[in-house]
């Protein structure tokens, strides 16, 4: 029989999912009754955020488990969720700052050091903190456009070219709803702000969104006038597109993904 002997690094990563009240302050005096949506659970006009805990190490060879998640959940509860709040109550929040207090408040407290937080503060915009990198955070943002295109390559034959994309080689295209998300590494300044998602929000809508959306990328873009315009080839473009102007914003382009439909999506970074 086969056995389990050889220790594995693994990273994982818990979703611990809270309400603030409206003034900012945890409701922490609520039974516990629903974890899964969040708890603290949302009393009034609250707000809802996300954190993600990341622990690495290696796996218990008998047990199967890294940690234990229930002692993830309590540790960040405990130490994590309290500093969330009190930044919350501040009108300008530096969240460089917040981010690196989280991080050190989980420091310990498990029997594998904790790598990287993230707080996902709306359900498309996100930003994380990382053991490896302390002097910056990375930001993540999602958006969206519509196209068309069709698949086809010159070189091959028609026959060959239906052989290859199939239905996308409608002669006439087709159409998609694309979701983008972008990755950018952000520096923490000395008074441990950041910069602000609008930037980069603009950024992308003025380069990616603006430029792409209700096209026929094959009919009406030059960067897809030869090449063609698989999924693939459209988070290069759009990388090669970001990276100039991301840098212009003092920060450097990470990574960007595009999906072309829920399950099928690349990523292109250098």
């Amino acid at each position: 029989m086969w056995a389990y002997h050889v220790p594995v690094p693994t990273d994982l990563t818990r979703t611990v999912r809270f309400c603030l009240g409206p003034d900012g302050a945890l409701a922490d005096d609520a039974p516990v009754d629903n974890s899964y949506a969040a708890w603290p659970p949302m009393r009034g006009l609250g707000r809802y955020y996300e954190l993600d805990i990341t622990a690495s190490g290696t796996v218990d060879p008998q047990t199967g488990y890294m940690v234990n998640i229930k002692r993830i959940d309590t540790a960040a509860r405990e130490h994590v969720l309290p500093i969330v709040a009190r930044f919350a109550q501040r009108g300008d929040a530096p969240l460089g700052t917040l981010l690196r207090e989280a991080l050190g408040a989980m420091r310990g407290r498990l029997a594998h050091p904790v790598v990287r937080v993230a707080l996902r503060l709306t359900p498309t915009y996100t930003i994380s903190y990382e053991e490896r990198d302390m002097a910056h955070v990375l930001i993540r943002q999602t958006f969206d456009f519509s196209a068309a295109h069709r698949l086809h390559v010159p070189q091959l034959s028609d026959e060959e070219n239906r052989a290859t994309f199939g239905k996308c080689n409608n002669p006439s295209g087709h159409g998609h709803n694309y979701r983008l998300t972008v990755e950018a590494r952000c520096p923490i300044d000395d008074a441990g702000h950041v910069a602000n998602v609008e930037q980069l929000d603009a950024v992308v809508n003025a380069h990616v969104v603006e430029r792409y959306d209700h096209k026929h990328l094959n009919l009406d873009t030059p960067e897809f006038a030869e090449l063609n315009p698989s999924v693939e080839h459209i988070a290069k473009v759009f990388y090669e597109q970001l990276a100039e102007p991301i840098a212009a914003l003092g920060l450097s382009l990470e990574s960007v993904s595009v999906w072309e439909t829920d399950k099928t999506v690349a990523t292109y970074r250098t």
